[in-house]
Order: structure tokens, then sequence, then C-alpha cells
């Protein structure tokens, strides 16, 4: 997918060239939809990921119970994922549609979910499950053609140059900017660790296509050098794409949880959660629906994003039944609107409509997509489409054309508008209506 404008870009399409230059960043942003995992030692418990031991984050939803920062982290030694299947993880992340995974490699807790020389705080050196689970993950992922992600948090709690975080240093719920301030040395001992670790994951695992990075918030800039951390991402692996948490010096924006007013100027992604909790949690039925889901991806793609949907696996190692079936609900609408999920933009300014709209330009054609997150009752009309150019209307998923009229705008007439736009009507039926989220695909002739 080349991302084009219908009024900056020169388009033909079947069979006629499309002068645009390829970026970088072309997967990724043809993606769509990609599956994050959070999971550590926390699961064991039911606890959330990192912010159990402070209560969560002050001013932010949802609170937590706190647990005292010892008996958090002397949780890792009975952490024993032992139905953790890497096939398993695969099947479903492949199932639903995902053209990509984020994996937590290690959390702000400090626990390395794969096997660090660096540290023996982790999953096989102070787990009884004693196994690299990210390189066992990471192979499964690339065997069905999954791009890979690693998440990697750059403050480590437990780390003693970091420092340690406990119950007299740290703040209930954690406070922005509370970290306890050290030496320029023991900084400098702590960023040598940290650039070895993320040295370790760069080059155990083969291709990686997204480093995530997370907590920039626990330090200054100055202190990160994001600069250095990029350039040293580069140099290990040259087309490896770097989040915006690597401040001033990211590839793709990463709002969370709530949908941008605006979306991004550089390619992005909203990172959600299927209920409230990023780990899996004892106290946390707040799933979302199926159709609130979908919902939220719709209006990504319309909004030129990806969606990155959330997992938390349970603590033996299995994802909840909540996320399985959710999961494959998305991958049963994607396969059957797959056409409307991969290489989306948001379409041109002038297009008006009450759903959300999303504008492709492909190799086959030029199109509108209409996500009907609202039921249409009997009739959807669009308006700024070049109504002369429609060439049919139909529901994604069925081979019936959709009837429908298109009148040019009056100013468009007047002025002799050799493309004029206009308004789009489409009548729906009422068993198209009764489908969850049916997406109408309007084909759009070469200008």
């Amino acid at each position: 997918m080349l991302r084009v404008s219908w009024s900056c870009c020169n388009i033909q399409n079947k069979g006629v060239h499309i002068s645009v230059a390829p970026q970088p960043t072309d997967w990724f942003t043809e993606a769509g939809f990609g599956v994050f995992i959070h999971f550590g030692h926390a699961a064991h418990r039911g606890w959330e990921l990192s912010w159990q031991m402070t209560g969560g984050v002050e001013g932010q939803f949802p609170p937590r119970e706190p647990v005292p920062c010892d008996e958090y982290f002397a949780n890792a030694a009975d952490f024993n994922p032992s139905e953790f299947d890497a096939d398993a993880w695969a099947r479903t992340i492949s199932a639903s549609g995902a053209g990509y995974a984020v994996f937590t490699t290690k959390h702000h807790d400090g626990f390395a979910m794969f096997d660090s020389t660096h540290s023996d705080y982790s999953i096989t050196r102070t787990s009884p499950f004693g196994r690299d689970l990210t390189a066992e993950l990471v192979a499964a992922l690339r065997s069905r053609g999954i791009r890979i992600g690693l998440y990697f948090s750059l403050p480590d709690w437990h780390h003693p140059e970091y420092p340690t975080m406990t119950d007299a240093t740290t703040t209930k719920p954690y406070q922005i900017g509370s970290y306890v301030r050290t030496s320029p040395e023991q900084w400098g001992r702590y960023r040598a660790f940290f650039i070895d670790q993320l040295k370790e994951i760069l080059t155990n695992y083969g291709t990686i296509d997204v480093l995530w990075l997370d907590g920039e918030f626990d330090h200054t800039a100055a202190e990160w050098d994001f600069a250095g951390i990029r350039e040293h991402v580069r140099a290990l692996q040259p087309e490896c794409l770097v989040n915006d948490r690597c401040v001033g010096f990211g590839d793709f924006a990463t709002p969370e949880q709530q949908l941008p007013e605006v979306s991004p100027s550089m390619p992005w992604e909203i990172c959600m959660t299927m209920n409230d909790s990023w780990g899996w949690t004892l106290d946390d039925d707040r799933w979302k629906s199926t159709p609130q889901l979908l919902t939220n991806l719709a209006q990504t793609l319309a909004s030129g994003g990806n969606l990155l949907l959330n997992v938390g696996p349970k603590g033996d190692g299995t994802f909840p039944a909540e996320a399985q079936k959710r999961l494959s609900d998305i991958g049963e609408w994607i396969n059957r609107n797959a056409a409307a999920v991969r290489g989306i933009d948001r379409a041109p300014g002038g297009v008006r409509a009450p759903l959300p709209v999303g504008h492709k330009v492909d190799a086959q054609g030029e199109y509108l997509f209409i996500y009907c997150i609202l039921r249409p009752w009997d009739s959807l009309t669009i308006s700024g489409i070049p109504v002369n150019r429609i060439e049919s209307v139909r529901v994604l998923g069925r081979d019936e054309p959709l009837q429908f009229t298109a009148v040019a705008s009056l100013p468009e007439v007047h002025r002799s508008a050799t493309d004029p736009s206009g308004e789009l009507q489409i009548s729906i039926p009422h068993d198209v209506s009764a489908q969850l989220v049916p997406v109408i695909a309007v084909t759009l002739r070469p200008s």
C-alpha cells in the first residue's frame, strides 16, 4: 500500500504506474491489526504487571490494591506457566488476522522473559519454568508469517543500580516523575546494563520488526539519550522500527487506550486492552464486547492507524477464554473484510459520512470503505465523492451489488467540473443492516 490522496498525487490504476516512493514503514502502515501480549510472573497471582506494586498510577483508571514490593518481586520464584504452548498462541494470533505481534520481553518490574546473561532475575534463572519463552514464541510466530515486535522497558525497578523499588521509595499510587535520583556514576552503570540487555534481545532472536520501548517518563531525555538508543538499535537491526517512546527518534506513534482526537502525522497504532488491565488479573471482568472492539478497530482504520489489541495470558500460560473468543470473532470479521483492513488510509478531506470511511489505492483500483459500526436502516448518504467515477457499491463478502444513486453537487455542476464531487445515496437491505459491522465498498474508476 502506497499512501496517496486525490489532491496531491497523479493516481492511475488498473495496470498503469503509480509514482510514489515506498517508505520503510510500508509494511506497518499496511498491517491494520496486531496483537499485544503482556505477560510476566505477576500473572501467577492475578496481579497487574508491575503496577500492582504501586497501586496503579495516580489519576489513572483503574486503581489497584498495592502489594509490598518485596512480596511482588519474590513472586517470580513461584512462576511456572507450565501450560504455555507457543504454537497454540501463534495459531490464535494468526487466526485473529493480526499481521504482527508485540511481546513483553521485560516490563518495568525488571523480570526478563528471555534468557539474559546480565541478570539472574529472569524466567530461565529465577522461575522453575526454566525455558526461554521469548525464543519459543518468536519461532512459532515467525513460522506463521507474523512479524515480530518485542516490548522492552526502559526502567528496571528490580535492578540495584536503577535502584530497586521499595515501599519507602515509591509513591502508592505512582506519581509520574517521582523516581529516585541517583549519581551520574550509578546511572551510567544502569544504562550500560540496559544497553547490554537491549543488545541481547536484538541479536539472539533473528529479525526483529518492531522494538516497542516504554517507561520514558521515569527519567529525563538527557539521561536516557534516546538518540544513542536509536543508533544502537539501527546498528543491530537496520530495518527495525522503534516507537515514539524513544522520544524524538521514533518511527511511529503509540497513543494508548483512547482514539486520538487528531490522528498523528506519522504512522501510528493505538494500543488497547480488551478489559481494563494489561496483564491478567483476578478481579477484572470488564471485558469489551466484540462489537465494541470491532468499532474501535474500524474507527482506527478509518483514521489511518493500526489497532494493537492486548491479551494478558493467565499464570499457567494460557489465553483467557474471553480473550480467545474475541480474537476468534475478530479473525472471522477480518477474514470477511480483509480488503478493508490492510493498507487503509484516511478518506480525502471532502468526504463526509455518518460512519467511519477509509480509503485505499492498490494495483486493483481505488476504493472507499464505509464501516457500519451503527446500523444503517434503509439508506446511507455519503457526500464529497467523485460521483462520475463510482463504478460499483457492494457489501464485502457478498456478490450482489447494492442499489445507489449519485448526484453531483450544484456548485460543481455550475462550474462545469470535469470530475464533480457530490452525494452518494446507497439503499441498504435489511439483511445487510442486521450483520455485525458490515463494510460497504465503493469502487472508483480512474480519473
